[in-house]
């Protein structure tokens, strides 16, 4: 492979880690054609990017993002695929999944939302982890309960006061 060629490589790779802030490395290596053909279309319908790159690369295009991945570089030894989601947890669950038919893939580490995770032990702890918007989500469903158990009281309180005002008008004629 050319120079030229390994450097629009990199900066392919490099502008797909700054574009997702969730990805996982994994190890797919030993699936057979068949199981490697299944987990490409179980990637697919589930919006997961599976890209199969060589660790040099990969570890070239993490320096270039301008975020530290250091932590990662253990891990980019023997077959390394990428898997780019949205969802930071999508891929462990996928993964977790597929492994009920195969020993494969392995979760060599993950970078979820600029924070690392190392090793396979991991991969229970990722797939409770909640996503920024998940946890925003929650956050503003906590903060309008009170408000609205407020706005309910007062809506059932207004029928009170004006069943008890037209009473009183009624007596009064």
């Amino acid at each position: 492979m050319r120079k030229e060629e390994k450097l629009t490589i990199i900066e392919g790779i490099a502008e797909k880690l700054k574009a997702n802030p969730n990805f996982y490395l994994t190890d797919i290596s030993n699936l057979n054609a068949e199981n490697t053909a299944k987990l490409r279309r179980l990637c697919f319908t589930r919006e997961i990017e599976l890209l199969v790159v060589k660790n040099a690369l990969l570890r070239k295009a993490m320096e270039r993002t301008g975020v530290d991945m250091s932590e990662l570089h253990s891990v980019l030894k023997g077959a390394t695929s990428v898997m780019f989601a949205e969802a930071g947890n999508a891929p462990a669950k996928l993964i977790k999944e597929f492994r009920k038919t195969s020993d494969r893939p392995v979760l060599k580490a993950a970078f979820i939302e600029e924070a690392a995770y190392i090793g396979d032990n991991q991969l229970e702890f990722l797939i409770n982890v909640k996503s920024k918007n998940d946890l925003i989500g929650e956050l503003i469903g906590l903060l309008q309960s009170p408000a609205k158990n407020v706005i309910g009281a007062l809506q059932s309180g207004g029928h009170k006061l004006s069943g008890i005002v037209k009473t009183l008008s009624e007596r009064e004629g």
